[in-house]
């Protein structure tokens, strides 16, 4: 019989679930701002600003200094280690202009993929090394809550075993390190969507990528009432010529988080993974009017699909920067509509694949 020695107390257990709670508020997601230096440099270079710390501190502005419009659809921005000492223009620090409103601040804590030997160009995660360290500081400075990306790829012979397994148990011991410093860790196994895969192979993979996920989560320890879990999506690959409709991909997605994903845990906060603007905040929609028994919040962490418009709108230009904001607040709300199964979607289609029958379930 196994035994587990005490981990955490009743008050530590009480604060990290109130922490998770306030980030998924009814209507509520997360704006995922925490871009690494070399994920952002793409996303500058699309629009042809160079990518300087001055500069991705004037487009981290444009974000966070939507008005209270924002307040009723954004529970958590997740910060880069930059940003979170960084300044607005005024001299007010990111983490106050964010913490006043009420809006609780995130880190990422991982540092990037590495190669994992003996498989077929799969990854897993490093940053375990210090890690205690970082969220004893990070907690000082004002985050709440942690995110740690790991990444799978499908293909004929991907995701590999030892991939799922190696990946789930580093998210366990990340969220457990987490967890003992008052962090709410939010558990990213990102499946890719690059590849031809149907939606009934991603809905298989997601399934069996969560399963172990969880089986780790126990082995640790981890409190599942104080975490939160951002998957993907379930979506047909972006090369499947047969497209689904988002009452399809609700369904899947839904059907797969049931099968994996206990009760215990207190939302999820779905990551956009390659999708337009449009396109993720139909999908989320539809996952919360999909017809099924969902005992977590099902909700957004989005950064592409929260800033295209913003990035495209502001391209560097001081005059272009109110506009910009007007953007991410647009798509914020949006969003919270989404969040809440209450989004009535315009007439911007936005690359919305809506034909082809594929079930899974």
């Amino acid at each position: 019989m196994t035994h587990q020695f005490p981990t955490l107390s009743a008050g530590q257990k009480k604060n990290l679930q109130e922490i998770a709670l306030r980030i998924v508020s009814p209507g509520k997601g997360i704006l995922a701002a925490d871009e690494s230096v070399g994920s952002i440099a793409k996303r500058l270079s699309q629009v042809g600003v160079e990518n300087t710390e001055e500069n991705r501190r004037r487009y981290r502005q444009i974000l966070f200094s939507a008005d209270d419009r924002i307040n009723s659809c954004i529970g958590g921005v997740i910060f880069f280690h930059e940003t979170l000492y960084q300044y607005s223009d005024d001299g007010t620090p990111f983490v106050k202009m964010i913490k006043e409103r009420g809006i609780l601040i995130g880190i990422k804590v991982d540092k990037g993929v590495v190669p994992l030997p003996g498989t077929n160009g799969e990854t897993t995660t490093q940053g375990l090394d210090g890690l205690s360290e970082r969220c004893a500081q990070y907690k000082k400075d004002g985050a709440d809550f942690a995110k740690w990306r790991c990444v799978l790829k499908i293909s004929d012979t991907n995701p590999s075993k030892l991939a799922i397994e190696e990946n789930a148990n580093v998210l366990a011991r990340y969220s457990s390190i987490c967890q003992q410093h008052g962090i709410v860790p939010i558990i990213e196994p990102e499946i890719l969507p690059d590849g031809d895969h149907d939606l009934k192979r991603c809905q298989y993979v997601t399934e069996k990528v969560l399963a172990a996920v969880y089986k780790a989560m126990s082995n640790h320890h981890v409190y599942l009432e104080g975490t939160l879990v951002k998957p993907n999506m379930v979506t047909p690959g972006h090369g499947c010529t047969t497209k689904c409709s988002p009452e399809e991909v609700a369904m899947a997605t839904v059907t797969a988080l049931r099968r994996t994903v206990p009760p215990a845990v207190t939302g999820v906060t779905f990551l956009s993974g390659g999708q337009s603007e449009e396109e993720a905040s139909v999908h989320l929609n539809a996952i919360n009017n999909c017809p099924l028994v969902k005992p977590w919040a099902l909700t957004f962490s989005y950064g592409r699909a929260l800033q295209a418009s913003a990035l495209k709108t502001w391209r560097g230009h001081k005059e272009n920067e109110n506009a910009a904001t007007e953007q991410f607040i647009k798509r914020a709300e949006v969003n919270g509509l989404a969040a809440t199964g209450r989004y009535l979607r315009g007439g911007d289609e936005d690359g919305l694949h809506d034909y082809g029958p594929s079930h899974a379930y």
